[in-house]
């Protein structure tokens, strides 16, 4: 199934740069092509994965781990419908099917929690948090119905709940254990990193979105305090590994480059609230400097041990170093490309395409590579 997700969200990133390229469908239909039909169930079906290592208990069930698939669908629906080829209503039922999800993943969460042996790892809470702010954005699909005239406003709260809410809370939380992972180093202050950020990670989100659709002070404050929580981190990075480990371990340099890509969003939505940028154009530019340089880099550590399960082979580790090469080059030309479509370029596309093409051949020939290498030994999926 994460195997699955994992492609599906590489298919949704490279279909939604070239139909961005042609122009059709519009913007909000290509953005929920990639948040609704790849994000969203990638993140969900990684949260099915963590959540039993951080509570230390057994496997997610079998009828939560359809979720995922389920979601991909009522994606498929809002994508259908924002292209005008979908009943009319599409859109309130997939929110609603959604938000009943996103509600039964929670209590599914607290309960792993409080069964837990001992003190569950922080980063649990990051995920639950996540769900939160997402049940908060679906909550308002209704609500754009109701008070059309609130439309707008309520829209731009939607967006915030849901790219620095329920993306940016998963992203920053699982890349504090992620990252050092791929450096194989782990990190002794990450817990209590996660233990203390929660709060103001919350915080400046909410008070980004709020801020957004009332008194521009609020959100330029929570973007400020936002900043300041992924400078904190980036630091700690630094300090633990160097930018040379950073920089030469393509896991690590592309999750590295998602933490960038944030910074630099950050200051193009200061930019936007102050009347500099257009709005419009943040969407694109979080997809392609955030969203793109965290999947591959999460893939680039994670489909190995997917693909190849139980211990450490040394098939894995040819696989893991394939799909390290050109981690830091890639990383660079999406965080270019995304901060040429935050300036309103469209030429951002490009660089953005080459380095996903490019990630996407790598991991096909590898797969080649090891299928032609299994028929010497056992499967390669086992």
């Amino acid at each position: 199934m994460l195997i699955y997700l994992g492609l599906s969200a590489l298919a949704t990133f490279v279909a939604a740069l070239i139909l961005a390229l042609i122009g059709q469908p519009p913007l909000p239909a290509i953005a929920h092509l990639v948040f609704a039909v790849g994000i969203l169930p990638l993140i969900v079906g990684a949260m099915t994965h963590f959540v039993p290592v951080l509570t230390r208990s057994s496997r997610a069930p079998r009828h939560l781990l359809l979720a995922p698939l389920l979601l991909q669908l009522a994606g498929w629906l809002v994508f259908l419908d924002f292209c005008g080829d979908a009943p009319v209503g599409s859109t309130l039922a997939a929110a609603a099917g959604t938000l009943l999800i996103a509600g039964w993943l929670a209590g599914w969460m607290v309960e792993r929690a409080r069964r837990t042996l001992g003190r569950p790892h922080p980063g649990w809470r990051w995920y639950l948090a996540a769900i939160i702010l997402l049940g908060m954005a679906l909550m308002l699909v209704p609500a754009m119905t109701w008070w059309p005239e609130m439309r707008p406003q309520l829209r731009l709260l939607h967006l915030h709940l849901n790219t620095l809410g329920f993306i940016g809370l998963s992203a920053l939380g699982t890349l504090q254990v992620l990252l050092p992972t791929a450096l194989n180093s782990p990190d002794a202050d990450a817990a209590r990193r996660l233990r203390q950020h929660l709060p103001v990670a919350c915080s400046a989100v909410l008070m980004i979105a709020v801020g957004a659709v009332t008194w521009l002070p609020l959100a330029l404050a929570g973007a400020v305090l936002l900043t300041g929580l992924v400078l904190t981190i980036v630091r700690a990075f630094l300090q633990r590994y160097g930018w040379r480990a950073l920089w030469d371990d393509g896991a690590a340099a592309a999750l590295s480059g998602a933490l960038f890509g944030f910074l630099l969003l950050a200051g193009l939505g200061a930019a936007h609230g102050l009347g500099t940028l257009d709005g419009r154009d943040a969407v694109p530019a979080f997809v392609v400097a955030c969203l793109l340089p965290l999947v591959t880099g999460a893939l680039t550590q994670l489909l190995p041990v997917w693909l190849l399960r139980g211990k450490r082979t040394p098939r894995r580790d040819r696989l893991h170093a394939a799909l390290r090469r050109g981690g830091a080059p890639r990383a660079l030309l999406f965080v270019c490309g995304g901060f040429l479509l935050g300036l309103g370029l469209t030429g951002g596309i490009w660089p953005a395409l080459l380095g996903i093409l490019h990630f996407v051949l790598v991991l096909l020939h590898s797969l080649a590579t090891m299928s032609r290498l299994a028929h010497h030994g056992e499967n390669i999926f086992k």
